[in-house]
C-alpha cells in the first residue's frame, strides 16, 4: 500500500502550483473589468470550482481580454 509520506515529495510542489496559479488568475479576473466570454461572477465560480488546474486554465484560454 502507498504511503502518503512518499508522495509529499511530489504533492508539495503541485499544490503549492496550484494555489499561485488560482491567486493569480483570481487577480486577474478581479482588476480587469472586461472577458472575452461571461462575466466576472461567472469566473470566479469557474476558477474556484474548477480549482484544480482546469478553472484557471479555462479563464487563461477563453475568458481573458487580450490587452
Amino acid at each position: 500500500m502507498l504511503d502518503v509520506r512518499e508522495l509529499l515529495p511530489f504533492l508539495i510542489p503541485l499544490i503549492a502550483a496550484e494555489l499561485v496559479l488560482l491567486c493569480y488568475t483570481l487577480h486577474h479576473i478581479l482588476t480587469h473589468k472586461t472577458y472575452k466570454r461571461g462575466s466576472r461572477g461567472l469566473w470566479i465560480a469557474v476558477v474556484i470550482v474548477g480549482m484544480e488546474f482546469i478553472g484557471p486554465i479555462l479563464y487563461f484560454l477563453l475568458g481573458r481580454e487580450e490587452a
